[in-house]
């Protein structure tokens, strides 16, 4: 049953593209003309249609053929880290359909349009994002959380991976275990 974290990495990224085109595909087709503002939750929360042609938040605007081949290296990095080492733990699953979703639906856009939809406005002077957006910076965190402290981070390394063979305190038998 070790194809069940590769399903559900594939399935949480699938979600996260088909929330992330609805919305705006809804975006473009309601908020038209650029910039137009509806509030959700008074000045905490606004719907602005804003064509991005830079990175995430608009970092980096104009180098789209950039963008386009770090997306993709992405992809793939992510598709061989799943098929290789299966990940089974839930976090590490959900963060890489998080980051490989994100990085999928925003990468539809620049190919298909040659920007990227952002709409969504909270107040502090923050860039406009998408949901897209939104998955790739939870599934990184998500992922340098685990590095820093999941459960890996906290296991003791066993002695005979410290061992040598030259070193005094491992014995002629605990040697073959080590080679």
């Amino acid at each position: 049953m070790r194809r069940r974290g590769a399903v559900l990495t594939a399935a949480i990224g699938a979600a996260i593209v088909g929330v992330d085109q609805v919305t705006k595909a809804v975006v473009r087709a309601d908020l038209a003309p650029l910039g137009r503002s509806v509030p959700v939750i008074g000045d905490v929360l606004q719907l602005t249609f804003v064509r991005n042609l830079g990175a995430s938040f608009g970092m980096m605007p104009g180098y789209r053929p950039l963008f386009i081949a770090v997306s993709f290296c992405v992809l793939i990095a992510i598709g061989a880290f799943v098929v290789r080492r299966r990940p089974e733990r839930p976090w590490v699953v959900v963060a890489l359909g998080l980051v490989a979703g994100g990085a999928f639906g925003n990468l539809i856009d620049r190919i298909v349009f040659g920007w990227v939809t952002d709409f969504i406005r909270i107040p502090f002077d923050f860039p406009v994002f998408n949901v897209a957006d939104s998955a790739v910076v939870v599934g990184v965190a998500m992922l340098i959380w685990w590095l820093l402290f999941g459960p890996a981070s906290a296991e003791p390394v066993p002695s005979a991976v410290l061992a040598s063979p030259e070193d005094p305190a491992v014995t002629s038998s605990d040697t073959s275990e080590v080679r």
